[in-house]
């Protein structure tokens, strides 16, 4: 799987969402590859949109399709800035990935030294789903350089909360505070999900 995570200020939020449903519904068919993404706006009008494909190349492709850049062009025009754009191949799947039932989701910035200590902690899903069963699925995406984008989806935000103050277990904290040490959180209080 390939992941792209598209960034950026955007006070246009209906209008936005609504080209973004126009590329589900005009663009998407002709989109080899294209698995799904998960989209919101964080409280200070930030655009997230975590994109999924099944490649690189597929992605890449979608890309080089004139009526994709005639899109592109329109959906840039709304925005408050440049967007920001991470392309990334090393992706793991947390639990059964994203969810579409998630009625909030956590997508979380960070970057560490040994990306596989990360992939590791997120691996041992069993002890994750006992401690945390409010999390409902979620992706890490990983760059060349260790820089990650981590999509949490929960079933509901009063749960994710409450789940937060659980205190973990001493080896799960200490990665965690490893993972997380210098990382930044944006919470989609009303995400919307597209699949394939």
């Amino acid at each position: 799987m390939f992941i792209q995570v598209i960034q950026g200020s955007c006070t246009r939020q209906d209008e936005v969402h609504e080209m973004l449903d126009e590329w589900r519904r005009d663009l998407s068919p002709g989109a080899t590859g294209w698995l799904g993404g998960t989209y919101g706006f964080t409280d200070d009008d930030q655009l997230l949109a975590v994109v999924r494909f099944e490649s690189r190349d597929a992605a890449m492709a979608n890309s080089t399709r004139p009526e994709q850049g005639a899109w592109a062009e329109r959906f840039t025009s709304l925005m408050d800035g440049p967007l920001e754009f991470h392309d990334c191949d090393d992706v793991t799947l947390m639990l059964d990935g994203g969810s579409d039932r998630a009625g909030f989701v956590q997508v979380v910035r960070g970057r560490v030294d040994d990306p596989s200590r990360l992939k590791a902690m997120l691996a041992d899903t069993t002890t994750l789903h006992e401690m945390r069963p409010e999390i409902i699925g979620g992706t890490l995406a990983i760059e060349p350089d260790g820089t990650f984008i981590e999509t949490i989806a929960f079933t509901t935000e009063e749960a994710a909360r409450q789940g937060e103050r659980i205190e973990p277990p001493a080896d799960v904290r200490r990665e965690l505070e490893y993972a997380m040490r210098d990382a930044t959180f944006y919470d989609l209080h009303h995400p919307w999900f597209e699949t394939a």
